[in-house]
């Protein structure tokens, strides 16, 4: 059985006149574009006008206004209207060009004619002036007119018209064509500048000079990058490869991935790899905030996801960049509008058609940048589309270092600038905290130099006698002597003359300055330089480390705002006393931290949890500060109630959030405080949020995933409502009981917190450490006790009247500077700070140690201490049973 034939697919059209169907629809609307018709006006003339301006047409541009005029089209696949649009436009061009042709053979024959039917030239110029098409003509150049110009004139092909290509015989009606012909010819660039509105598609010449408007808008390259190598390798490999040699794929038959998904936190450097990337591979590049794709109306966000990957497909190959793509790609079963939801959907089906099958084997990559990983819908971060996910953490010290090396290439530093100290005084900055590090350091290095500068030109001024300079500083001490000059003077041409030029207007104003006043150092340095500084002058100059140490508090880092917190000022030398727990605290956080390798050569490579438990106020959140200081890593402060919310999930997840953050910044130490508000004891009586939180908990410390280089330092004063789960070994498996001070350690205590204040020579802190009434002070206490003994002094020596709301000062500056504290103000502030702690509460915590079973810890330790000293100081070759010295040191 013969197979039915397919009807013969119909002849493309050859002119104008046989455009039929959706030909003759697009051809209506390109003409209507151009040449807005009016009632009365023939179409003959319209369509002669609009096939004058269709060589200067873009097929892309057409394209898009005939779907915005027309919503038949906008339903149509993009591709198939632009070859029909395409077809259309070229059938005009040829047409317009076969028309001019034409018209100057019928210009020649119409001369010859003329010449031989010359008696009749009367009654034809009089039915000249009779016809009507004339005033058609200059309506339709009158709405010509109307349409406003768009940018810049693009091509430059002349219009050729019937009135100015066609010279006739001097009449009286022909004499007023040359009216006409000037509008005419404005009519040309006028309208030849509507289409010119987007830069994409066109023809094929046009297409060719738009790939080079898409390049990247920095000039950043992968050698203005420093501290990232192992991104940048992945990131040349997933990308770079498919993007400069796909046919190594094609040929092998492997997929190239689509996709690449960079997260991190804000200021890492997303974006400018990105832009680096696209510079080095020299593709074109498009970059777009992926909030700007949504649209108010119901259907546009959509509409410009397909536009933007349309138009990354004609530009193949090519690199498109979605910055916070986040914005537009919410888990689609949480959010709560229908739009958000089609948004995804139509991201997903756009990635999906950038395979190299359907993208003519030129790839289309697309990079997606994030600090928000997590709130993206599951289905874009599965393989085929964002096939690998690539982290940017916050930089370890030694990246730090590269990336302050890359920063400072172009800074004139000086010569042995030392980059590791500042690496190791900045954990926790990104990129961008480095860079503005970078631009304080300058302000800084340039405001010591000014001073410099004009501290060198005073004391040389002032040994020259006499001199400009030296007039101007003069005037400044002797006062209104420089500042008499003639007011008639100033307003005099010259005068004016000289303020126009750089600086003379400011020089002016410092010069009328009020001389009483103080003259900052700027002011003083524009004064004694006003021109431009010489060579000589510049080449002492350079930024220095102290510049950037002066300029490093004044930064600060955008961790902070991310849940870490800055490392703490606090420093061994303000902790009084606790020589025990300090060290050790040095052996389970601090040395693993400094010193990892030493760890690991005696296999020990899972970070230690501690937990410091004692009365309240005696120094557990301080020890934590002072490790986290002397560790240099970063550090996440994290009170135990802030984690807790009334939304279900909503505490497990920020419990995650917090460990995650650390993995991303290893090595850091996170401080829970208040531990016991957090995982309180599981039984019957708890809820069941608080008991997700407790096993979420329980599952970051010691679960499936690892947490190398995270250091977790817990602080509590109820231990027994902690549940037991947490203390076991793996998670907080180091107990440390923070005491009371002894009389000896509140000696220690006192000395340090009154190191800042003036004591008098009859003040004894060793009788006010044994005194009776300090028994149960902590150390939060001393301090207290401290306060207010100053506080009493300046009441009694300076505020003496205070009581009667008097706050006037009755001692003299000179002598509040030598003002002390006495013993006696001591004696009278025990009067208004009581300790902390009780007999009782006190008694409770020592029966609780016993309990716990936790009193033998420090003291284990210290017998082995004592024991591996006796050893070295005997030269015994006795050893420990495991063989190591130090090591119940390191144990539990």
């Amino acid at each position: 059985m013969a197979k039915p034939q397919r009807p013969a697919t119909p002849a493309p059209p050859v002119t104008i006149a046989e455009l039929v169907g959706q030909d003759r629809q697009v051809f209506d609307h390109i003409v209507q574009h151009l040449v807005p018709s009016e009632p009365g006006s023939k179409n003959d003339e319209c369509e002669d006008t609009a096939l004058s301006l269709a060589s200067e047409l873009s097929a892309f541009d057409m394209m898009k206004t005939i779907q915005d005029l027309d919503p038949v089209f906008r339903k149509q696949k993009r591709l198939a209207l632009l070859e029909v649009v395409g077809r259309v436009l070229k059938l005009m061009t040829t047409e317009h060009k076969q028309k001019e042709i034409d018209r100057k053979n019928k210009s020649s024959t119409t001369d010859t004619t003329e010449e031989v039917d010359s008696d009749f030239d009367g009654v034809e110029v009089a039915s000249l002036m009779e016809v009507s098409e004339t005033n058609t003509m200059n309506k339709s150049v009158v709405n010509v007119w109307n349409i406003a110009p768009v940018e810049t004139v693009t091509a430059n092909t002349a219009n050729i018209t019937p009135a100015a290509s066609t010279p006739t015989a001097a009449s009286p009606a022909l004499s007023t064509l040359p009216s006409v012909e000037e509008p005419v010819e404005k009519r040309g660039p006028k309208t030849k500048k509507r289409p010119s509105k987007d830069a994409a598609g066109g023809t094929a010449k046009r297409q060719k000079a738009d790939k080079s408007e898409y390049r990247s808008q920095s000039s950043v390259t992968l050698a203005d990058l420093g501290g990232i190598e192992p991104v940048i390798n992945d990131v040349l490999e997933l990308i770079g490869m498919p993007l400069l040699h796909p046919e190594v794929y094609t040929h092998t038959g492997i997929s190239p991935p689509r996709g690449v998904l960079l997260h991190g936190p804000p200021g890492c450097g997303k974006t400018m790899l990105a832009n680096a990337l696209a510079n080095e591979l020299g593709i074109p590049f498009i970059s777009i905030s992926a909030p700007s794709v949504v649209s108010g109306m119901s259907g546009e966000s959509e509409k410009k996801i397909r536009e933007i990957f349309d138009e990354a497909k004609s530009l193949a190959p090519c690199l498109l960049f979605m910055d916070e793509i986040d914005a537009i790609t919410p888990k689609r079963d949480s959010v709560a509008r229908e739009m958000e939801r089609r948004i995804v959907a139509q991201l997903l089906t756009s990635m999906d058609d950038v395979s190299l099958e359907k993208t003519g084997g030129k790839p289309v990559l697309i990079i997606g940048a994030t600090n928000r990983p997590d709130s993206l819908d599951p289905a874009l971060r599965r393989a085929g589309r964002f096939d690998r996910e690539i982290c940017m953490s916050v930089p370890t010290e030694d990246s730090r270092e590269l990336i302050l090396q890359t920063m400072c290439r172009k800074l004139r530093l000086e010569g042995d600038f030392d980059y590791k100290r500042l690496a190791k005084l900045t954990p926790g900055y990104v990129a961008a905290d480095l860079g503005a590090l970078t631009g304080a350091a300058g302000v800084c290095a340039i405001k010591r130099i000014f001073r410099h500068l004009t501290v060198d030109t005073v004391s040389t001024d002032r040994a020259i006698d006499g001199g400009v300079v030296d007039g101007a500083i003069d005037g400044v001490d002797k006062g209104v002597e420089a500042m008499d000059i003639d007011i008639s003077e100033s307003v005099t041409p010259a005068s004016n003359t000289e303020l126009t030029a750089p600086g003379s207007s400011f020089s002016s104003l410092l010069n009328t300055a009020d001389p009483s006043r103080p003259v900052s150092v700027i002011q003083q340095f524009l004064r004694n330089h006003p021109n431009q500084l010489t060579p000589t002058q510049l080449a002492p100059l350079s930024i220095t480390l102290a510049d950037f140490l002066t300029a490093l508090p004044t930064v600060q880092p955008s961790s902070k705002r991310e849940g870490f917190a800055t490392v703490p000022d606090v420093a061994w030398t303000d902790v009084g006393a606790l020589s025990t727990i300090r060290t050790e605290l040095q052996m389970a956080i601090v040395q693993p931290i400094k010193r990892p390798e030493l760890y690991k050569s005696v296999g020990i490579s899972a970070p230690a949890g501690v937990l410091l438990w004692g009365p309240p106020g005696c120094g557990k959140t301080l020890l934590a500060k002072a490790v986290a200081n002397e560790s240099r890593a970063n550090f996440i402060s994290v009170r135990g109630p802030e984690l807790l919310n009334k939304f279900v999930g909503e505490s497990e997840r920020a419990v995650r959030q917090v460990f995650t953050r650390a993995r991303a910044s290893v090595p850091c130490v996170i401080f829970f405080d208040e531990l016991d508000a957090l995982v309180p004891r599981r039984d019957d009586s708890l809820s069941e949020s608080s008991a997700r939180v407790v096993n979420t908990l329980l599952t970051e410390l010691d679960g499936l995933n690892e947490r190398n280089g995270v250091y977790v330092i817990a602080a509590t004063n109820r231990p027994d409502i902690i549940d037991p789960a947490m203390l076991r070994p793996g998670r907080l498996d180091k107990p440390l009981y923070v005491e009371l001070p002894t009389a000896a350690e509140r000696f220690e205590i006192l000395k340090t917190v009154t190191r800042k204040t003036p004591l008098g020579p009859d003040v004894n802190l060793q009788a006010l450490a044994n005194d009776i009434k300090a028994r149960n002070f902590s150390g939060a206490d001393l301090a207290a006790l401290a306060r207010e003994a100053a506080v009493v002094a300046l009441r009694a020596a300076v505020f003496c009247d205070i009581q009667n709301h008097n706050e006037d000062v009755f001692m003299p500056d000179d002598q509040i500077a030598k003002m002390t504290v006495s013993m006696e103000n001591f004696q009278l502030a025990f009067r208004n700070v009581k300790p902390s702690v009780g007999d009782k509460d006190r008694a409770k915590y020592e029966r609780l140690k016993g309990r716990l079973g936790w009193d033998d810890t420090i003291e284990s330790a210290r017998q082995a201490r004592q024991a591996a000293k006796e050893a070295r100081a005997n030269g015994s070759d006795d050893k420990p049973e495991s063989g190591n010295p130090e090591e119940p040191a390191l144990a539990t």
